[in-house]
């Protein structure tokens, strides 16, 4: 499999290579089915090569192709070189030919020939309530650990190596979570003290590694500094820092699917307040002109609000709910009170006490944000407006105190 890993590597970045080396001469690059036949007189020139397995290899340079037709759509650039050691892994396609059958059961039929279309399916044998094993071309039956209680009908799968372990993912469109049908909706609030405060009062807070494992990883980072460049111990060190900090993403990530799951089952309508997370991550150490300020407590922060999986909750909660998820702009959500509108800076008394200074309600602050984030409380309010000269109204500067916004759902409103 490290070499089924190395040969996809080494064919995307010749594919990478190739395409660049088009693009600056401003001539039309290469497609799939002709890079398939450059691979053929290339298998057959390279012994190394050759020894691969073709559909691994066939497989990667349909993934540059999708990745390359996807830059104009996704926003995200074109395809990049991957890494040894970084980026391992390689994709296979299903072997077996079985029959398609359409949403209602029917055969799928050919339009032109009018015999029945035939499909690949991955080769999955389970092998007790927690293991099965899936057939990998030239390696034979290979065991894995079951995630899910049913076997994956799947036509592909990747396999990946990382932190010294081995994971494989099924390509499976997983059904969207059916909604509870009750008609309630929960706003949320993200935070780095705390992960995620609910609208009806409760706290999450994703797992974070232990005061012990966070030791672990300073010594390990302290003897990995000490060792010779290039040592063996200085890989090993700094081998044993990755697993760590895999077993905390790994947490993340099991947390962020618990609690999406729980979102997308319990309420109709999940709303988030909308934040811009590349930016609030953003580094400040600034430009050599203009270095920035306090860059280490900046990055202290970025490193604690990734920590969180904010992007990660949001993005999986989307897709098991889709159409059910809203996004509220956050500006004023913490400093507007819950009960009647009324927006203080001076109300927000610290990072959990919330004291309104118009009615006297008393809330914890993120639970508050909440709230408004629910009723769809958010973004700037209009300024309130003065006669000016000659009897027209202007603008008045932008104060701390602003007028009560109303209350759409869910809140009792105070008449003033």
């Amino acid at each position: 499999m490290l070499l089924h890993c190395g040969h996809a590597r080494y064919v995307w970045n010749l594919a990478v290579e190739q395409h660049s080396h088009w693009y600056k001469g401003r001539k039309a690059a290469p497609g799939f089915a002709e890079q398939c036949r450059q691979l053929t007189e290339a298998r057959r020139d390279s012994e190394w090569l050759g020894a691969g397995n073709a559909d691994v290899q066939q497989q990667a340079l349909k993934d540059f192709a999708k990745a390359r037709n996807a830059k104009f759509t996704s926003g995200f650039g074109g395809p990049t070189w991957r890494k040894k050691y970084v980026h391992e892994g390689f994709r296979v396609i299903g072997t077996d030919r079985v029959p398609e059958c359409n949403e209602d059961g029917s055969p799928k039929l050919n339009t032109k020939t009018g015999k029945q279309v035939m499909g690949r399916s991955v080769v999955v044998q389970k092998l007790n309530r927690r293991w099965a094993h899936v057939k990998v071309p030239g390696c034979g039956w290979v065991r894995f650990r079951l995630t899910r209680a049913e076997l994956p009908e799947a036509k592909s799968f990747r396999v990946t190596y990382r932190n010294n372990q081995w994971h494989i993912a099924f390509a499976v469109i997983p059904e969207p979570v059916d909604a509870p049908g009750t008609g309630e909706v929960i706003g949320i609030d993200r935070g780095v003290k705390i992960t995620v405060a609910l609208s009806d009062g409760r706290k999450l807070n994703c797992p974070q590694l232990t005061v012990k494992e966070r030791a672990q990883i300073r010594k390990h980072q302290r003897r990995a500094a000490r060792a010779p460049k290039g040592s063996e111990a200085k890989t090993a060190e700094y081998a044993k820092v990755a697993k760590l900090k895999a077993r905390e993403a790994d947490r993340r990530k099991d947390w962020c699917e618990k609690t999406s799951t729980m979102l997308a089952r319990t309420y109709d309508l999940v709303r988030f307040e909308k934040l811009n997370i590349k930016n609030m991550t953003g580094s400040a150490k600034g430009t050599l002109a203009e270095p920035g300020k306090k860059v280490r407590q900046k990055a202290g922060l970025n490193r604690a609000i990734l920590a969180q999986g904010w992007g990660l909750l949001r993005q999986r909660t989307e897709h098991k709910a889709p159409g059910r998820v809203e996004d509220i702009p956050a500006p004023f959500t913490s400093l507007r009170c819950s009960a009647c509108g009324w927006i203080e800076k001076k109300s927000r008394k610290s990072q959990a006490d919330f004291v309104c200074v118009s009615c006297g309600f008393t809330c914890n602050a993120d639970e508050n944000a909440a709230v408004n984030v629910a009723a769809g409380q958010g973004g700037f309010p209009r300024p309130r407006r003065s006669a000016g000269a000659g009897g027209m109204t202007t603008a008045t500067s932008r104060s701390s105190v602003r007028e009560p916004q109303p209350i759409r759902v869910g809140i009792p409103l105070f008449l003033f």
